[in-house]
């Protein structure tokens, strides 16, 4: 099958290509996979698995904003067994130092120099309560998070493939925080919010924790691989996605950043919107909807659901927005209602 031509409007004829079909029908068989394997554990966080997935495939980066115990450690260990992949967890402190994170080169007598790589090279990394450590600690996991590579005295190494990093904060306490400049922030493809599960969902948990279980009692069974990961990497940039969703995607950015031009009232809030990142990241985030989706093609509503985790961490509030608690959702929310599909 040839590589579709960037841009290109009627590549929509890529929908009736027989192979096209057959690698969305086989990835749409993997997804359903690992939805089922991770209910054998995590309970309920729906939305929160689809939204991990998609970020996955679309070789980005979360932000998981939450209290503590909701189950976020859990999802991504979870994840992470059951994709054959290899897992660690970095605890942000404020004693951590940067080769706490991809590791130091060391002397031993009768061995010389060598190196000692850090738990950033691994295949899922949770960076928990990353707002806890200094800046210049942040910066050495988001470079790693943005080059794919790290760099140990002199020599530059690359990460595994592939490389997935969630980032956890505590949206409760300030005491003792660092908080993430916009710059970094940035870089996380999505920022999501973790809730408290429903009466019934915790039921469940009470009778499925790990307080009176063992990780492996639940025999977790990779139902993917490496490979398949990074396969599915590449053909989510083959999903079909038309101008016109291209001009809403473009649109729904620019009402960020000129809310009066689409009547958006709560615009007055916002100091500064997305930039054209937010653009490349709806832009990629909807293609991997769509194929979580069992979709081949792009539709409005697949931009329209991943917009809030796309947006609400690019956009900045003034200071009247702050002073009135406004949550950048409520800005989205209207932004979707105002800014027009075609």
């Amino acid at each position: 099958m040839g590589k579709r031509r960037c841009g290109v409007d009627d590549d929509y004829r890529i929908l009736e290509n027989e192979e096209f079909k057959r690698k969305v029908a086989y990835f749409g068989e993997h997804f359903t996979n690992i939805r089922k394997e991770m209910k054998k554990l995590v309970v309920g966080q729906d939305v929160i698995v689809d939204s991990l997935i998609e970020a996955l495939l679309s070789s980005g980066h979360v932000l998981v904003e939450g209290i503590p115990g909701v189950g976020k450690t859990l999802i991504i260990k979870t994840l992470a067994r059951i994709t054959g992949c290899q897992f660690s967890r970095i605890q942000f402190t404020p004693d951590l130092l940067p080769t706490d994170i991809v590791g130091i080169t060391t002397y031993e007598e009768g061995k010389g120099f060598f190196t000692v790589k850090g738990p950033i090279f691994s295949n899922f990394v949770l960076a928990d309560e990353i707002n806890r450590s200094p800046p210049k600690v942040q910066s050495a996991l988001l470079e790693s998070m943005q080059e794919r590579q790290a760099t140990i005295g002199k020599e530059t190494f690359q990460l595994p493939m592939p490389f997935f990093v969630m980032a956890t904060q505590n949206p409760l306490e300030q005491l003792g925080t660092y908080k993430l400049p916009e710059a970094q922030v940035d870089r996380f493809l999505f920022k999501i919010l973790m809730t408290y599960p429903s009466p019934d969902e915790e039921r469940e948990i009470l009778k499925r924790n790990m307080t009176i279980h063992d990780f492996s009692d639940f025999q977790l069974e990779p139902v993917v691989t490496p490979r398949d990961i990074l396969d599915g990497q590449q053909f989510t940039k083959e999903i079909y996605l038309n101008r016109k969703i291209e001009n809403y995607i473009v649109r729904i950015v620019e009402a960020t950043r000129t809310p009066s031009k689409y009547d958006v009232e709560s615009g007055k809030f916002v100091a500064y919107g997305g930039s054209p990142r937010s653009s490349i990241s709806m832009y990629i985030a909807a293609k991997a909807h769509a194929l979580v989706r069992g979709r081949g093609y792009v539709t409005p509503q697949d931009v329209k659901e991943v917009a809030p985790n796309v947006l609400r961490h690019r956009i900045l509030l003034n200071f009247e927005g702050e002073a009135e608690e406004i949550a950048p959702d409520t800005i989205i929310k209207e932004i979707l209602e105002k800014v027009p599909i075609i």
